[in-house]
């Protein structure tokens, strides 16, 4: 991987196994959207361009900085993607899978993010996940400039603690309204405390999340995956259990039984299977 900065534009060449709509389309990510040349994205207190040409990525907005502190860690760019394919691949169903989604990897996104964005998530489509968190940005966030463009940050977590039940449900939040305050009022106070979540093991960090209104072992399994380097965690929800049903057995009785099923056979590498195989679905449009 080599480095280089032009003006605000990072280039980051001899990346491989790197593609930004694999990345972006996988369902992991709500806050990228494709502007024509490429994925703009609000991150942090920042909205940024990512450009891929096939052989180079551009950051625009950044510095070099901001890629060696910040955005080599969120695209996970140290981690060795070829040896997880070769070791997936071994799985004749993922080594399908990889063929569709080889440039995927998993996001290091902000741990609060995720988990209000994934509780959004439940029930609910990737074009109306995006369109509240917009929303709830554009009420609670910071408003930033990009390109003469008004975006707005994620709202933090005294906004969120302090909102009124009623002004969530006006951004779309629904039923979700009232566990979105009380988790964000458990994270202010301290009951959860997201940051110390990535040193705890697997099973400790769910348990302390399940805690959360609104958080269930499917929402659980995505903030731990998306956020917190749990690569074991394997998300299920009633897509990934038709696809399961079809890709590898078809008498799964529970959401329970695919994680065990998929912790036996992906093992610690269960995280990266869901998403190969959560974009391949989607791709041939298995299950639906």
């Amino acid at each position: 991987m080599q480095v280089r900065c032009n003006g605000n534009v990072v280039e980051v060449e001899s990346l491989t196994n790197f593609h930004p709509q694999h990345i972006f389309e996988c369902g992991q990510a709500f806050r990228w959207n494709w502007d024509g040349q490429g994925y703009v994205g609000v991150v942090a207190d920042k909205a940024v361009r990512t450009v891929w040409d096939g052989t180079k990525l551009f950051i625009e907005n950044a510095t070099r900085e901001d890629f060696h502190n910040f955005w080599c860690f969120y695209f996970d760019l140290e981690t060795n993607y070829g040896k997880i394919i070769d070791t997936l691949s071994e799985d004749p169903v993922l080594k399908e899978a990889v063929k569709y989604g080889w440039g995927i990897r998993i996001l290091n996104q902000d741990p609060w993010e995720t988990l209000i964005s994934f509780i959004i998530s439940a029930n609910n489509g990737i074009k109306r996940i995006k369109s509240i968190i917009e929303r709830l940005s554009n009420r609670y966030g910071e408003k930033i400039f990009y390109q003469d463009h008004e975006y707005y940050t994620f709202p933090s977590i005294d906004a969120l603690a302090s909102a009124h039940e009623k002004d969530l449900r006006e951004c779309g939040c629904g039923y979700r309204a009232p566990y979105i305050r009380k988790t964000a009022q458990l994270v202010q106070e301290g009951q959860i405390n997201l940051a110390a979540l990535r040193d705890m093991d697997y099973a400790e960090a769910k348990e302390q999340l399940l805690k959360c209104p609104g958080v269930g072992p499917k929402v659980a399994d995505c903030i731990l995956l998306f956020s917190l380097g749990k690569s074991q965690a394997f998300p299920v929800d009633v897509w990934i259990k038709r696809i399961m049903e079809t890709l590898y057995i078809d008498d799964i009785k529970n959401f329970k039984d695919i994680r065990e099923f998929a912790e036996n056979r992906f093992g610690s590498l269960a995280g990266y299977a869901q998403q190969y195989l959560f974009y391949y679905a989607r791709e041939k449009k298995i299950g639906k």
